[in-house]
């Protein structure tokens, strides 16, 4: 393999991410290749790669010396991942900055990125049209749009910014699962941004070429029969496209840890509560069900609420978790894909069915007090419109099949190895005809760290915190 068709990552990588790798260096011209342009869109799924494979082609176009800025623009929600994700992939010299704090503060950042290698800032959609004038300013070469689709309104503020943008960078990379959410008309303003010459600059000379305009008001568009086979091949000449279904080289599981920031007064709230903790562990006997029971109430705080027991009634302190699981959600459907959700608290439950019914997404549910668990999980498997299934580990890690979906969202754990276990045995069973993606929300800084590594080691929580203690630590940090 020459230099340039070897991805500069620090694995290797599976055989459609090198794909897709080489199928970017073509249209960016950098392998040989009858088709050129200066945006690529790579269209995989969940689970397969896509974040990766971008890393490795912002490397070969830095090797090639084509590039010396990138500009990252993702859901508030995973900004972080990137820094994460860079550090554990990138093969290169960089300097990367997520952008955070006031509008002013992000653009003090964003001019003090000046690495004699690369520089690499990481905005969210919001932020991005509010410093639109700084970003244009700071001169990106690469613009890489995470979770694509978030740009499918072409007159939202976000996405005319990002159209300008997009015009001014050498290289523009779109990443997303699929790029048609609900219609395919929402391919125009992504596409707009990655390559104006495919569908064109304007909205209305589009959509009159490829589609009809029915229903009341004539609001509904219906692509043209006549005009599908064109549509399709210009959305793939210069598109990527894999599913999971085509990854016979991905591992059986995957598991993704999410990291979540949670607000600086949920931060506050948590930091008080382990000093509280930690004293009262202090004033009496240490031992295990001491340890866990003081555990139960920073377990709840990282999912957002504080109660004093695990009942219905409780403050929600935080949304940063759910605001992260809103984003995991719109991802998985615009998919086209169903989803398992599991967490731990009954609050965590209602307002993960809150945020649900609030998207009109139908949904299966067993937690305690749930008596028709068997239509519950019929539905889930059965039915097409039943998108998404919310369980508590409790109550749904044992007895059930749930191979509709091959991906699992833990919104919190409990510190039962046994129901850990089985819980993700759930997915990943006989009928199961994918490979498995399990994602964990775990909040920085916090005690979701601990847990996820007990159980994932097959250690004992209880006396690793116990141990802690004794060792002169603070079992709850």
């Amino acid at each position: 393999m020459d230099t340039l068709t070897r991805m500069p990552i620090k694995v290797p990588p599976y055989k459609h991410q090198q794909e897709a790798y080489e199928f970017a260096l073509q249209r960016f011209g950098l392998l040989p290749s009858t088709i050129h342009s200066n945006g690529v869109a790579l269209l995989m799924e969940m689970g397969t790669g896509k974040t990766l494979t971008a890393i490795g082609i912002t490397g070969a176009l830095l090797r090639s010396g084509r590039i010396r800025r990138v500009l990252v623009v993702s859901p508030l929600s995973i900004t972080t991942v990137w820094r994460e994700e860079f550090a554990k992939f990138a093969d290169y010299p960089y300097e990367l900055a997520v952008l955070s704090g006031s509008t002013e503060k992000k653009k003090q950042t964003l001019q003090e990125l000046s690495s004699t290698d690369l520089s690499i800032a990481v905005v969210n959609y919001e932020s991005v049209w509010r410093m639109e004038d700084a970003v244009a300013t700071w001169k990106p070469d690469l613009i890489i749009c995470d979770e694509g689709h978030k740009l499918k309104s072409h007159s939202t503020s976000a996405s005319k910014a990002m159209h300008r943008l997009g015009v001014r960078a050498k290289y523009r990379l779109l990443l997303t699962g699929t790029p048609i959410t609900n219609k395919a008309i929402d391919i125009f303003s992504q596409y707009k941004f990655l390559n104006p010459s495919i569908y064109g600059q304007n909205f209305y000379p589009f959509r009159n070429r490829y589609f009809f305009m029915t229903g009341y008001g004539n609001h509904t568009p219906i692509t043209k029969k006549s005009m599908e086979a064109e549509f399709t091949a210009k959305m793939h000449s210069v598109a990527y496209r894999v599913t999971k279904a085509e990854c016979l080289d991905l591992p059986e599981t995957t598991d993704i840890i999410r990291p979540v920031q949670l607000e600086p007064a949920a931060m506050k709230l948590y930091k008080n509560l382990v000093d509280e903790s930690f004293a009262e562990l202090s004033d009496g006997e240490v031992t295990a069900t001491n340890v866990l029971t003081r555990l139960l109430r920073l377990n709840q705080l990282t999912g957002g609420f504080i109660c004093s027991d695990d009942s219905s009634k409780a403050e929600q302190v935080s949304n940063a978790k759910m605001s992260v699981l809103e984003d995991i959600v719109d991802a998985s459907l615009q998919e086209g894909k169903k989803l398992v959700i599991i967490a731990r608290f009954i609050p965590e439950l209602h307002a993960i069915c809150k945020m649900l019914g609030k998207k009109g997404i139908r949904h299966s549910l067993i937690m305690g007090g749930v008596n028709n668990r068997d239509e519950q999980v019929a539905q889930f498997q059965n039915d097409p419109e039943v998108s998404v299934f919310v369980g508590q580990i409790a109550t749904a890690g044992m007895g059930i099949t749930l191979t509709a979906a091959s991906t699992m969202v833990f919104y919190s754990l409990d510190y039962s190895m046994s129901n850990f276990e089985q819980t993700k045995a759930r997915i990943h069973r006989a009928g199961q005809k994918f490979p498995c993606t399990y994602l964990y929300l775990t909040a920085e800084g916090t005690i979701d760290t601990k847990v996820l590594k007990a159980l994932k080691s097959k250690a004992s929580l209880a006396k690793t915190l116990v141990d802690d203690y004794r060792n002169g630590f603070n079992p709850f940090m």
